[in-house]
């Protein structure tokens, strides 16, 4: 195993550089592998998860509302004078360090998120675990590792920030949607979707400024990061039409009403937008002898 970490870094320190060492030794950033058996086990109990729930009766559960993250990058970036069009990975001293401090946050959070998935298998909404909601989780952990180890401030924080914010809202509404007084007041969700997508386009604004206006901060980064986004554009954009087109809204708003029960479904990818990634079952026909 020792070898094989060995030349794991070799391969990533050639493809990549060398990593930035203001990381050596925080908790699962001195080597991928738990990271990426973490995301194996995440795709294992997706996979899983259904059928052992298929003959057992739903877990409740709650969201939980953070907004340290956002905060504290927020506070980071204004104290540091964080520029908007590029901004390098070494240029703001005590400031970077904060910024490196709390995207570890956002990294380890990513982690956590895996949660969102795991309640839904344990309320049996197995109708909510899209190709979409997994490719977002599964593949954001990964990425943020990666980020950590190489990149982990300057220009990496203005996606963190904006998706912080919209997490807000999104656990806003999770939190909202459990009251049932409250559910006459949610007509807001679909504009959640839209601030993802907005994101996504402020996002690629923002780095493809460091690419026509370079700075210290690595340019393949920023290309691969805007490869990333249009990925997810295209993904939300095609989940936003099938939910929310009057055709396929009104499809779903009798599916959803057996399964929804005060959770958020028209978040984040969660609705039927996309095949489940489980097997449709048909029901049996009752005989009539």
């Amino acid at each position: 195993m020792e070898h094989f970490d060995a030349s794991l870094s070799t391969y990533f320190k050639a493809l990549l550089g060398p990593r930035d060492t203001r990381v050596k030794g925080w908790f699962l950033l001195d080597n991928y592998i738990p990271t990426f058996i973490c995301s194996v086990i995440y795709l294992l109990i997706v996979w899983l998860g259904p059928k052992y729930m298929r003959n057992k009766q739903p877990f409740s559960c709650r969201g939980i509302l953070v907004v340290y993250t956002f905060c504290e990058l927020v506070t980071g970036v204004w104290e540091g004078k964080y520029n908007f069009f590029c901004q390098g990975t070494r240029t703001a001293g005590e400031s970077d360090m904060k910024i490196i401090r709390v995207l570890w946050w956002y990294y380890f959070s990513k982690l956590i998120e895996f949660m969102d998935t795991f309640f839904f298998i344990l309320r049996k909404n197995n109708h909510q675990i899209t190709v979409l909601h997994v490719y977002h989780h599964a593949s954001m952990l990964n990425i943020w590792w990666f980020v950590m180890n190489w990149v982990p401030c300057g220009h990496s924080y203005f996606g963190a920030t904006l998706n912080s914010f919209i997490h807000v809202l999104m656990y806003s509404y999770y939190g909202l949607s459990s009251v049932p007084s409250m559910h006459p007041y949610l007509w807001w969700k679909k504009y959640i979707t839209q601030g993802q997508l907005l994101q996504f386009v402020l996002t690629i604004i923002q780095t493809s400024c460091g690419v026509i206006w370079p700075c210290t901060f690595p340019l393949g980064w920023l290309y691969f990061q805007i490869g990333y986004m249009i990925s997810l554009i295209a993904l939300f954009t095609n989940f936003y039409i099938q939910t929310y087109n009057k055709k396929g809204a009104s499809r779903r708003k009798d599916h959803l009403k057996d399964h929804q029960n005060g959770s958020m479904a028209a978040v984040n990818g969660h609705t039927n937008s996309f095949s489940p990634l489980e097997n449709n079952v048909k029901p049996r026909k009752l005989r009539k002898d």
